[in-house]
C-alpha cells in the first residue's frame, strides 16, 4: 500500500490547529471568565497568586502544538491507499481503523481539489464520487487527502482509465 506525500504531515498539523483554533479560543474565554472570578474571590485578601493564569499560556499552547504535530504524524503514518484489481482501497484511523474500498465500475466522478493550505505546500485533494453516496448529497465517498500534484492527477487518470475499463466489459 502506498503513504500520501510526506508534506502532508503538515498540511495535517495546519489542519487541526486551525480546526481547534475557534473552540480553543471560546473556552479559553469562558475559562477565563470562570478562574478569573474565582481568582478574585480566593486571593483578595493580598496573597498573590504564584503562577498566574497568563503565564499557563506558555506551557498550554506549546503542549497544544506538540500535541497537533504528533497526531499529525499518527495520521499520516496510518493513511495509506491502493488501487486493487476490483476497486480504490484506502484504509486510515489512529484509534479506529476505518477501512474504504471503492469498486470502479460504482465510480461516477473524480475530482482533484487544492485549498489553500494544500496549494502552498504543493499537494492536491482527490475526491471519488460515487452514485450512491453523490445521490444521497454526501459528497465524496472516497477522500484522499494531501498527495502531490503529479501523483494526484496520475491517479485520477488511473482511475478514470480502471473505471471505463470496468464499465466497458459487460457480463
Amino acid at each position: 500500500m502506498k503513504q500520501l506525500d510526506p508534506k502532508a504531515v503538515w498540511f495535517f498539523f495546519f489542519s487541526f490547529v486551525l480546526r481547534s483554533f475557534i473552540p480553543i479560543i471560546f473556552l479559553s474565554i469562558v475559562g477565563l471568565g470562570i478562574l478569573g472570578d474565582f481568582f478574585d474571590e480566593s486571593f483578595n485578601n493580598g496573597s498573590e497568586f504564584p503562577f498566574g493564569l497568563l503565564n499557563w499560556l506558555w506551557v498550554i499552547i506549546p503542549a497544544f502544538l506538540v500535541l497537533c504535530f504528533v497526531w499529525a504524524k499518527l495520521t499520516y503514518h496510518f493513511y495509506r491507499y491502493e488501487l486493487l484489481d476490483n476497486g480504490f482501497r484506502k484504509e486510515l484511523g489512529v484509534i479506529y481503523k476505518k477501512y474504504v474500498t471503492i469498486p470502479y465500475d460504482r465510480i461516477q466522478n473524480i475530482n482533484i481539489n487544492r485549498g489553500i493550505l494544500a496549494r502552498i505546500l504543493g499537494l492536491s485533494d482527490l475526491n471519488i464520487q460515487t452514485a450512491g453516496a453523490s445521490a444521497m448529497g454526501g459528497g465524496a465517498e472516497g477522500i484522499l487527502p494531501a498527495v502531490s500534484m503529479a501523483v494526484g492527477e496520475q491517479l485520477r487518470d488511473e482511475l478514470i482509465q480502471r473505471t471505463c475499463q470496468s464499465k466497458n466489459q459487460g457480463l
